[in-house]
């Protein structure tokens, strides 16, 4: 039978322990015994409970049985940015798997990367007792999460170090990155080339600007600071800041893009303004090598792997010295590094 439409959908109420009880015939305690597997059961009580339970779609509370026992659950909390930037999704994706292997489930929340929203975001986590939680830092002042820490909560720092705390971290070797990615571009025969990232207090953001002076450094070189934006922290905001830089007296010849979004935006406004202006892009991103986009690459999922691998092995010996995980990254030229065509 099919719903028909303006129909109101009929929604029933969650059975509980009770109701499995009065069905079953036996009391909550038996009821409570066969849902955790316990003894003193005889087989036809507990074959009596199930079928209970299955008729009324009982699902017992797994995390609300744990907490009422004094422990915690078997969840890993994931606290990230922006829930549709497909980096997180790839990191995140790296995290379930290794935590799967240890029998944790993996749960996810996201700030907007709004440095308000963080620490209620991470409180409402913490209440539910995870077992650790991984966070990308937005906030500007993390003590508030020192004495959870202190408590034996696992926290690691994914992609940015923790401000004004310290924790378990892995990041990926943003100066280094950049640096090479401006090379490239210098070494393509640019000199005028503008940087596009995200707001300047990330530290992601900071080190990446910072690799791209760098590259001008070691070529005797100075980069012109009127070419510098860093005030382009989505797609939108990055395209506006190309455009902006391209509409200039002096255009750059060429853009190095600090992170997949900014990538995007230089892209768009590069092929709207129907320029040639070359382009580099921190991060690589969904259909790079078909359009023919040179990166600074790195592993997204190798990022998670390793954020949950530290919080695991701090579960196994809380006392522990800190430790600090850079990951590498590494170029990858398919010819943008001349020009977007």
């Amino acid at each position: 039978m099919t719903a028909r439409e303006g129909e109101r959908p009929q929604v029933t109420a969650r059975a509980t322990v009770e109701d499995v009880a009065r069905l079953a015939g036996v009391s909550t305690k038996t009821v409570s015994r066969v849902i955790s597997g316990g003894p003193h059961v005889s087989p036809s009580t507990r074959a009596k409970v199930q079928e209970a339970a299955a008729t009324l779609r009982f699902r017992a509370n797994s995390v609300a049985r744990e907490l009422r026992s004094g422990g915690v659950s078997s969840t890993v909390a994931f606290v990230i940015g922006d829930l549709t930037n497909p980096f997180f999704a790839a990191v995140a994706a790296g995290v379930e798997r290794t935590i799967a292997r240890s029998g944790l489930t993996l749960v996810i929340a996201a700030t907007d990367d709004e440095s308000r929203q963080e620490p209620a975001v991470v409180a409402a986590m913490l209440e539910r007792r995870v077992r650790a939680l991984l966070l990308v830092p937005i906030a500007e002042d993390h003590a508030y999460l020192d004495g959870e820490r202190q408590l034996g909560t696992p926290i690691v720092a994914v992609d940015r170090p923790l401000s004004t705390a310290s924790s378990d971290s892995v990041v990926f070797d943003n100066h280094g990155g950049a640096m090479a990615g401006t090379l490239a571009l210098l070494d393509a025969g640019h000199r005028r080339i503008g940087f596009v990232g995200s707001t300047s207090r990330l530290s992601t953001h900071r080190e990446r600007r910072s690799g791209f002076l760098d590259a001008f450094a070691a070529r005797g070189l100075t980069a012109d600071p009127d070419l510098v934006r860093t005030d382009a922290p989505d797609v939108a905001a990055a395209e506006a800041a190309t455009r902006g830089l391209l509409s200039g007296a002096r255009p750059p010849t060429a853009i190095f893009a600090g992170n997949n979004r900014a990538t995007i935006g230089a892209l768009t406004a590069i092929r709207r303004n129907a320029t040639t202006t070359g382009l580099i892009g921190f991060d690589d991103v969904e259909l790079a090598d078909a359009l023919g986009l040179s990166v600074v690459a790195h592993d997204p999922e190798l990022m998670g792997e390793t954020a949950a691998r530290l919080a695991l092995d701090r579960l196994d010996d809380p006392g522990r010295a800190l430790e600090q995980v850079v990951l590498p990254t590494r170029l990858v030229l398919r010819g943008s590094e001349r020009s977007v065509r």
